[in-house]
C-alpha cells in the first residue's frame, strides 16, 4: 500500500529526469523510507534539505557528463564551456579596467590621483568600503577561472561568486543610503552579465563533470592575449567607456579567430565551440541593447552612439551565424 509520504516523495522526485528515475527513482524512495515508521508517514513530508539535495541532483543529471543520454551530454558541455568562457571575459575586464585606471591616475599628476583615492576615503566609511568592494572583488574573476581550469572547482565557484556581488549594490544601494537610484536597465544589465556565468559556472561545473579545459591555447596565454584586445579596444578607442565594450569586442575577435580555425580543423572537439559561443554573443548582444537604451536620450557624440550601434550590429550576425552552426552541429550529433 502506498502511504502519503512515499507519494511525496515520488512527487519530489519528478524533479528528476526521466532517464535518472527509470535508473534509481525505486532505489531512493526505499532509502527515503528505510528509517520512517510505516504509522506515521501518512503524517510526514520530505525535509527541506531532501528537496534541495534532490533539485541540486536534478541540475546535476541534466546537465550531465558520462553515461547520460547524448542530449544531456551535449548540454552540460554547452553550459561548461559558456560559463568557461563568459567567466574568461569577465576577468580580462576586471584586471584591464583595474590596470588602465591604476595607470591613468599614477601618471597623470597629482590631482588625478587625489581623485582616485577620494573615491574609497572621501563619500563616508559604508560608500567607502563599498568602493573599496567593487574594486576589489571583480579581481575574484581571475582567481575563479584559474582556479577552475586547475580543477579547483569549490574556490572557483566560491571566487565567481563574490566577484559578482558588487553588482547588486546598484539595487540595494538606495535602500541603505542616499545613493541616487540607477538607471534600470543599466543595472539588471551588469547584473545579468554578471551572475548568469557565475551560476551556470556552479551549476554546470559539477563533481561529475569532467575538468575544465580551453579548446584552443594554455589558459595563461589565452588570458593574457584577452587581455590584450580588451586593452587595445580601451586605449584606441577611449571614447567608448561603457562596461560591455572591451568584453564584447575581445568575444567578436575570439569568435572570428574560432570561425577560421574551425574550417581548417577537422576534429570532432572543434563542435563544442559553436553553441557556448552563441550564448556568450547572445549574453553579450542583451547587455548591449541594455547598456545602449540609456545613452539615446543623452546629448554625447554621434560617433559614440554609431560605435555602440556598430558593435550591436556585429553581435547580432556574428551570434546569429554561431547559432545557424550549432544546430548544425547538433544534428550531425
Amino acid at each position: 500500500m502506498t502511504t502519503l509520504l512515499e507519494t511525496r516523495y515520488r512527487t519530489v522526485l519528478r524533479l528528476l529526469p526521466a532517464y535518472y528515475r527509470r535508473d534509481r527513482e525505486e532505489e531512493m524512495v526505499e532509502v527515503y523510507l528505510w528509517d520512517v515508521d510505516q504509522e506515521i508517514q501518512d503524517q510526514s513530508r520530505p525535509t527541506l534539505g531532501e528537496v534541495a539535495s534532490v533539485a541540486a541532483l536534478a541540475v546535476r543529471s541534466r546537465l550531465a557528463a558520462g553515461r547520460a543520454p547524448r542530449p544531456y551530454v551535449l548540454l552540460g558541455s554547452a553550459v561548461r564551456h559558456f560559463a568557461l568562457f563568459a567567466v574568461l571575459l569577465q576577468a580580462a575586464a576586471a584586471v584591464v579596467d583595474r590596470v588602465l585606471e591604476l595607470t591613468w591616475a599614477a601618471t597623470h599628476g597629482a590631482r588625478d590621483w587625489g581623485m582616485f583615492l577620494s573615491g574609497f576615503t572621501g563619500r563616508g566609511p559604508l560608500l567607502g568600503i563599498v568602493e573599496a568592494a567593487d574594486w576589489t572583488l571583480p579581481l575574484l574573476w581571475t582567481v575563479g577561472f584559474f582556479a577552475l581550469v586547475h580543477d579547483r572547482r569549490r574556490l572557483g565557484q566560491t571566487s565567481v561568486l563574490l566577484a559578482a556581488l558588487p553588482t547588486l549594490w546598484p539595487f540595494a544601494g538606495p535602500l541603505v543610503s542616499e545613493l541616487v537610484p540607477w538607471d534600470p536597465w543599466f543595472a539588471t544589465a551588469g547584473a545579468l552579465f554578471a551572475w548568469l556565468p557565475a551560476l551556470a559556472l556552479c551549476a554546470a561545473h559539477h563533481r561529475d563533470a569532467p575538468a575544465a579545459a580551453l579548446p584552443g591555447g594554455t589558459p595563461g596565454l589565452v588570458f593574457a592575449a584577452s587581455s590584450v584586445v580588451m586593452g587595445a579596444s580601451e586605449v584606441v578607442l577611449p571614447a567608448m567607456p561603457d562596461v560591455v565594450w572591451a568584453p564584447a569586442t575581445c568575444f567578436v575577435v575570439g569568435a572570428l579567430g574560432w570561425l577560421l580555425l574551425r574550417r581548417r580543423c577537422t576534429d570532432a572537439s572543434a563542435a563544442d565551440g559553436a553553441a557556448p559561443l552563441a550564448a556568450v554573443g547572445l549574453l553579450l548582444l542583451a547587455v548591449r541593447i541594455a547598456m545602449l537604451y540609456p545613452w539615446l536620450g543623452v546629448p554625447v557624440p554621434a560617433i559614440f552612439i554609431g560605435g555602440l550601434f556598430c558593435q550591436a550590429a556585429v553581435l547580432t550576425v556574428l551570434t546569429a551565424v554561431l547559432a545557424v552552426l550549432a544546430g548544425r552541429d547538433f544534428a550531425a550529433r
